[in-house]
C-alpha cells in the first residue's frame, strides 16, 4: 500500500514535472524542465553562456524572462529553433507568443519542424547537451555541503 502510493505520488511529481512542456517527445521535455531548474540555480550564468552560444544580448534574455516570463527551456528552444531554421531569433519569438497556450509542439511544426525530421533530432540533442552543461554549476566554488 505504501509503495502504491509513493509511487503515485513520484509519478504525479515527474509527470508534472515533464507536462512543463508538451513537444511531443517525453526524453526532449525532461531535458527542457532540466534545463529551467539549471537556468533557476543560477540564472546569471546561464544568460552568459546562452549570450555566448546563441550570440544574442543578456538584455534581451533578461527582457524575455523578465517582461514575457519564458523560462529557461522557453529560451532555449527559441534561440535553438532560430539556429536549426536558420531563422532570426525575433521571428522564432514572434510564433511563440502567438501559439505558446498550443505548446512546443505546435510551435516546432507551425516553424516546419517536423517529429522524427533531422531538424528535430538536432533540437532535441542539443537539448540533452544543454541540460547536462549546467549541471553542478550551482554551488560557489570552495563551499562545502
Amino acid at each position: 500500500m505504501k509503495f502504491a502510493a509513493i509511487t503515485t505520488v513520484l509519478a504525479l511529481v515527474f509527470g508534472y514535472s515533464s507536462a512543463q512542456y508538451n513537444t511531443g517527445d517525453v526524453q526532449l521535455n525532461a531535458s527542457l524542465v532540466q534545463i529551467d531548474d539549471n537556468a533557476k540555480l543560477n540564472f546569471s550564468v546561464f544568460k552568459a553562456d546562452i549570450s555566448v552560444t546563441y550570440g544574442v544580448s543578456e538584455t534581451k534574455l533578461d527582457s524575455w524572462s523578465v517582461k514575457l516570463g519564458m523560462k529557461g527551456g522557453d529560451i532555449y528552444l527559441i534561440l535553438e529553433m532560430s539556429k536549426i531554421l536558420n531563422k532570426q531569433v525575433d521571428d522564432v519569438a514572434n510564433v511563440y507568443n502567438a501559439n505558446k497556450k498550443k505548446g512546443w509542439g505546435a510551435i516546432a511544426k507551425e516553424l516546419g519542424i517536423k517529429p522524427g525530421s533531422p531538424e528535430f533530432h538536432a533540437l532535441k540533442g542539443g537539448a540533452d547537451q544543454q541540460a547536462t552543461k549546467g549541471k553542478g554549476k550551482s554551488k560557489p566554488k570552495g563551499k562545502k555541503n
